[in-house]
């Protein structure tokens, strides 16, 4: 339950419904059909998946599933799950017991992780990102001091734009990375998308030997002595 939470807390939505006063509908919508599936199973309803065309991102069809549970509306409700909450999300109290679940089910959700190249240097990134300040930044400090490391920088896009709003993400590596991926799945998880856990198995199947923290490229820092390699050419 709070694996699907964290997923709700992502992908989820709550909105009264217009032929009932007091009534409320609870809807995932989601890209990963079979997935949605396995947590509609977990909710115990008898549940049917519709297609979406296009779906939230006017890209690529999703599934979904609608819930007309009042009770159920209600207790999301008191957990911070509120109708329009994509900007005034607030950190839901989840005991440190379940906080890996419910991580888990917002990186599912909104989360993404990677795998690429710096100066032939493999390196992994995972991120989150949400529109709402005050929950990641909450969020970032809970997460981080789980994972006994100084919190992430918060960088904001769109901050400037009259029309798209900001969204705030924040960003693991490498060794960080490692840590976050073994806090989420260490517990033998049965909810996961294992497109995203396979990323992580496989970073932990590429070699690095003669892997020093001090020494491993950032993409920043590469970039930085590059230029400076171009300065020194172009000035002799």
């Amino acid at each position: 339950m709070a694996y699907i939470l964290g997923f709700v807390t992502a992908d989820g939505n709550i909105a009264k419904r217009k032929d009932r006063k007091s009534s409320f509908i609870f809807n995932i919508t989601s890209k990963d059909r079979e997935h949605l599936g396995n947590m509609a199973k977990w909710l115990g309803q008898d549940i049917k998946l519709g297609w979406k065309a296009g779906g939230y991102t006017k890209k690529k069809d999703c599934s979904y599933f609608n819930i007309c549970n009042r009770e159920m509306c209600l207790d999301l409700i008191n957990l911070g799950i509120v109708p329009r909450k994509t900007y005034s999300l607030i950190m839901p109290q989840i005991t440190k017991k379940y906080f890996a679940d419910y991580t888990r089910g917002f990186f599912d959700g909104d989360g993404s992780v990677y795998i690429y190249s710096v100066n032939d240097t493999p390196q992994i990134k995972a991120e989150f990102v949400c529109c709402s300040l005050n929950f990641i930044t909450e969020f970032n400090r809970r997460l981080c001091r789980f994972l006994s490391i100084p919190c992430k920088n918060i960088h904001v896009e769109n901050i400037n734009d009259k029309i798209k709003p900001p969204k705030y993400t924040i960003c693991f590596y490498i060794d960080d990375c490692q840590k976050f991926a073994d806090f989420m799945y260490d517990n033998n998880p049965s909810l996961f998308l294992p497109r995203k856990r396979e990323i992580f198995e496989r970073w932990a199947t590429i070699d690095r030997r003669g892997y020093k923290k001090e020494d491993y490229p950032s993409k920043v820092g590469w970039q930085l002595n590059q230029n400076k390699l171009c300065y020194n050419k172009n000035n002799g």
